[in-house]
């Protein structure tokens, strides 16, 4: 299997490329930066650039197209002078990546996200539920890439995820051990309600999904139960060993995001299970391993 990677300088790509090497697969990364620290071929890309996207896919002719580049930065994407960015790379970005799947025949995995539903209620949202209703720029973005996707390929896996982490960039984990470090005391939501994803884990689901012709819709974070932010943070103070008092606060509390927040993360896996794919293991144990990998 040949596979093209695109977003290896953020925290998924690069683990999706560690996976496809380390299982022998010949795999081509890119990313907007100059350069990335690699030992695999690595090709700049701006995803945006309909000519340069097809050159470069079309030079590697891969089996798969794995989409890992995307605008992540939530609140950013509220501000007026952005949109036009979010939109060019989230929704145009990705229809140029599945115009060249489509022309070569090639698979394509699209990562997307629980904004995509309005996050309110308390039922998981099934992979193959329709009832859309971003509450925000970043969500709606996601949406219109899912439907570039789903319109123009029958090849494809649409991998929606949440709350990611990964040694590669900057996450939650990092923030929370950083602020409690020099704070005696946090305050955490803790009416969002999600699972959070490590991109060691699922990038591991993604080669496997690669290997396959099970397309279609997913939902695929860690499992180990549903959780508050609140609670995530209580659990990382107590597998790092720090003594920072976590408070409870709810949203509106909160306050501070420009980004509406979704209360319901909640993602049902079972598809995953029933079409033959191993699930991701707990959150707390994924939390565990992750720790190990970064200094703290």
């Amino acid at each position: 299997m040949k596979a093209f990677v695109t977003g290896v300088g953020g925290q998924l790509g690069h683990d999706v490329m560690d996976e496809l090497v380390n299982r022998g697969y010949e795999a081509t990364g890119s990313d907007i930066l100059e350069s990335v620290p690699t030992d695999y071929p690595y090709v700049q890309l701006d995803i945006t650039d309909t000519e340069a996207v097809e050159k470069a896919i079309s030079e590697v002719r891969p089996d798969v197209v794995i989409h890992c580049a995307a605008w992540t930065a939530v609140d950013a994407a509220e501000d007026e002078e952005n949109k036009p960015k979010v939109k060019a790379i989230n929704v145009d970005g990705t229809q140029n990546i599945a115009n060249v799947c489509k022309k070569l025949g090639c698979k394509m995995i699209y990562i997307s996200t629980d904004y995509v539903f309005n996050g309110q209620g308390t039922e998981p949202w099934q992979p193959d539920c329709k009832n859309y209703a971003p509450q925000n720029v970043y969500g709606q973005s996601k949406l219109d890439g899912e439907l570039a996707v789903a319109n123009t390929l029958d090849k494809y896996f649409i991998v929606r995820i949440a709350w990611v982490f990964g040694v590669n960039g900057k996450n939650f984990i990092k923030t929370m051990i950083n602020v409690g470090k020099t704070h005696d005391e946090v305050r955490v939501v803790s009416d969002q309600i999600g699972t959070p994803t490590y991109t060691l884990d699922l990038s591991r689901l993604l080669v496997d999904m690669a290997e396959t012709e099970k397309y279609g819709y997913y939902h695929a974070t860690n499992e180990g139960g549903y959780i508050s932010w609140y609670d995530f943070t209580v659990e990382i103070y107590r597998q790092a060993g720090m003594s920072t008092k976590v408070t409870p606060v709810t949203t509106a509390e909160y306050g501070l995001s420009k980004a509406v927040r979704p209360f319901n993360s909640r993602l049902d896996k079972s598809k995953l299970v029933e079409n033959g794919f191993n699930p991701l293991p707990t959150w707390q144990d994924a939390l565990s391993r992750y720790l190990k990998e970064i200094d703290i």
